[in-house]
This record gives structure tokens, sequence and C-alpha cells, in this order.
């Protein structure tokens, strides 16, 4: 059963040290030994913190670890700013087996719902305890779930946290507006499935800055309904790049617009900077602009695919349109064609732009540069 919080409150002599009113979750018995249920004791002191109207901080101290079964932090709540300082480490159950969901089954091991001015940081850990779940459902990331999603949130901040080994993707932001994520890590192995770094959908006004995500599948991905998306000093890698899409899978309508990836730096990743879109799909990419990258050994620097993972569709020549894309000034090395654009000949590939680029190709007998200028 997934625990929530209700619109009970209990009061709690506030503190000013974080300019507001503090709730400890070990003064509502978080015992913090890695090994004891500390469910209980965040909801109820999220429910303090959600119907406290003082500029709220949920306080989760350093130098313990809390072992959390899925939880859901619920909004709206009364005041105009909420915060949530994670000192410590929080873990998921370590075996599969172990899980506890709610009749509703949504795989999502943490969610933040419904909440405006919300505040997530600390120099604290998560750990999604992933790797049971790699193994048992390697090719269908369907079923296993995401560690840390958001879910229409609204100045939402998020920073300086470490995230370890989701089961899946380690952070969902969707359907939110106004958000800005700084000086995170996300670790896991190269190897695991489909554990992304941030994945972003239906959401617009994002920033991302000043992170290291080193993952098994895409550092970033950028899905439908999502605008106005700014990427910044981002290091990546292992991992599959950043990339727009998938879009339009089964035929589906999508749309992604006015995203903007700088000075960012791929490391020995799959990909670079990438679009991805389906056979069969509608809508459009546009206004992209990848600009001031480095790529050390990448396998595929940059790559426009229009026929990602190809199926069969009655109608012919549909897909999404991929218009105003900009590449510029993008440098290093990889290890295959620095450049593959799979445009389909009747839908194309609109004003794409190549300007300064210097990647060179490397390999064991051969190594020669692609320029573009």
């Amino acid at each position: 059963m997934v625990l929530t919080q209700s619109l009970c409150a209990r009061i709690i002599t506030p503190t000013t040290d974080y300019g507001g009113s503090t709730f400890d979750v070990l003064k509502y018995g978080a015992i913090g030994d890695g090994n004891t249920d500390d469910s209980e004791a965040f909801v109820k002191a999220w429910q303090d913190v959600c119907t406290s109207q003082d500029n709220p901080t949920l306080i989760i101290p350093k130098d313990k670890t809390y072992f959390l079964q899925p939880l859901r932090f619920q909004g709206p709540c009364k005041s105009a700013t909420v915060k949530v300082e994670l000192g410590g480490t929080i873990i998921a159950p370590k075996n599969m087996e172990d899980w506890k969901w709610a009749q509703d089954n949504v795989l999502v091991w943490i969610s933040f719902e419904h909440i405006y001015g919300l505040v997530v940081n600390g120099e604290g850990q998560i750990n999604g305890q992933g790797a049971p779940w790699w193994k048992e459902y390697p090719n269908d990331e369907s079923k296993r779930p995401s560690a840390f999603k958001f879910i229409k949130c609204e100045r939402l901040t998020i920073s300086n946290l470490t995230h370890y080994d989701s089961p899946k993707n380690h952070m969902g932001i969707s359907s939110c507006k106004e958000v800005f994520i700084s000086n995170l890590k996300m670790i896991a192995p190269e190897d695991s499935p489909n554990t992304d770094g941030i994945d972003i959908a239906n959401s617009s006004n994002i920033t991302i800055k000043d992170s290291t995500i080193t993952t098994g599948d895409d550092c970033v991905a950028i899905n439908t309904g999502s605008s106005f998306i700014n990427i910044t000093g981002v290091f990546c890698g292992p991992g599959h790049g950043i990339s727009v899409g998938s879009l339009g899978k089964n035929g589906e309508y999508a749309e992604v617009e006015d995203v903007y990836v700088k000075n960012c730096t791929f490391t020995r990743t799959s990909n670079g900077a990438r679009i991805k879109t389906w056979e069969g799909g509608n809508g459009y990419a546009r206004k992209i602009t990848y600009e001031d990258i480095e790529f050390i050994e990448v396998k595929n620097p940059i790559v426009i695919d229009q026929s990602y993972n190809p199926k069969i569709y009655e109608d012919v020549g549909k897909g999404v349109e991929v218009t105003d894309v900009t590449f510029h000034n993008l440098r290093g090395t990889s290890t295959k064609d620095p450049i593959q654009l799979k445009c389909e000949p009747t839908i194309s590939c609109i004003n794409v732009v190549f300007d300064n680029i210097n990647i060179t190709r490397i390999d064991k007998e051969k190594s020669h540069p692609s320029y573009i200028s």
C-alpha cells in the first residue's frame, strides 16, 4: 500500500533556521538505520509540512539511512514555498518482492504531485536499488518503477542531490512548469537498461545545468509536449546522449520545440546530440539547437533518425516533421561516422544547419576528420 498525506495537521513548534517552520522526520518516529521502514514517519511529517502556511521545510537529517516504501507527497499545499532538505540517504527496498504497491500499481518509488513552489535540495543520496529489476526485466521497462517523479508541479527547484541505481529512469518531470535543476549526480552501470537520468514530458520552461549523469540510457530525454528546454553544463557518459524523443511511437501525435543544449560534454556515450522519431508518427520537433558541445570517443556524435525502431504503417510517408535544427561549434572524437542523418524522403528534415563542426573519427586502422563550416 502506498502511503499518502491526509489533510489533518499537528502543531509542531517552529524554528527559524530555514526561514520558516521545520519538520524533522526523526521527531515523527523515523529511525534511519537503513532497515526499519520509515515510510509512516515521512508521511506524518509531510502532513504537517503541507498544511503549514509558514514556508515549511521537511528535514531528512544527515548521517542516517532511511528505508522507504513507495510514497506520494501530494499537494496542493498551503504555503507558497515548500522545502525538502535531504541530508541523509534514502533507499528503496532491496528485493523486488519487498516493494509494497497501492491498488492502482503506479510504478514510481517517490513522487511529488501538484505542489507549487517546491524546493528539493541537500547533499543527500537517493538509492533506488535497481539491480534486481534490471535482471528480472532487462527488456521490459514497463514493469520497472521510476525512482523519482514530479507531476504537475510549478516553480520547482531541485539541486545538489546524488541518485544511484534507479530500476528505470532516475527522475521524471511530467506536466510541470518553471523547473530549475542543478548540481545533480546520477549514477548507474553502463549496462543497466533504460536507466535514463532525467525524462521530461508535457512540461515547459525547464532548465538543467551543471550536472553529471552517468547511466545506461539517455542522460536527458525530451519527450512529447515539451517546450522551452535549456540544458547547459551537463557532463554525460556513459549513456545514450541528450535526446529529443523518441517521438511518434504507435502513430501518436508528438510535439517538441524550443530546445537549447549548450556547453555539454559527452564521454564514451553511444550517442551525443540526437533526435529520434518513429515511422508512422505525426507532429513536429522544431527549433532545436546543440551548441558548444565536446565529444570524447563518442560512437555516434550527431544523429537525426526519422525511422527509429521502424515499423510498417498503412500511412506511407507519415511521420514527425524535424525542422529548424542547428548544430553549432561541435568538436571532438568519434568511433563511427560523426554525422548520421536518416531522414525519410517523403517527410525530410527541413532547415538543418551544420556550422563549425570538427569531429575526428578514431579507430584501430585509420583516423579521419569530419569538418563542416
